[in-house]
């Protein structure tokens, strides 16, 4: 089943929700603030990304700008700071399968649904 790890106050994961919604196929939400993600689930996702663990960061937000820019991070150390700091993991994400997405643009949903 297709999963989105959703921010309700995010336009772009709220858009990301729509295209779900408009597909007609099942899918669950994950609202990742309220029950955040271990870090072992954000190494999952991050491999089914394909990416490394600082792509999925949100480097604006003032958490990442006061502890943690410029500093030398391992891998481990930025999951850790994901998993620590949930504002920080960039979204929506949208896993389908063994396929999976960041949603900026939201389009890019469809590429996997």
């Amino acid at each position: 089943m297709t999963k989105i790890y959703h921010n309700p106050r995010c336009s772009k994961s709220r858009q990301g929700l729509e295209i779900l919604e408009n597909s007609g196929k099942p899918f669950e939400i994950v609202k990742y603030l309220d029950d955040n993600l271990s870090a072992k689930a954000l190494t999952g996702i991050v491999t089914l990304l394909g990416i490394k663990p600082i792509e999925l960061v949100r480097k604006n937000e003032a958490i990442w700008k006061s502890d943690f820019k410029g500093k030398d991070l391992t891998d481990v150390e930025v999951i850790e700071a994901m998993a620590n700091n949930p504002k920080l993991i960039e979204r929506p994400i949208v896993i389908n399968g063994k396929k999976a997405v960041i949603g900026r643009p939201p389009s890019l949903i469809l590429d996997i649904i």
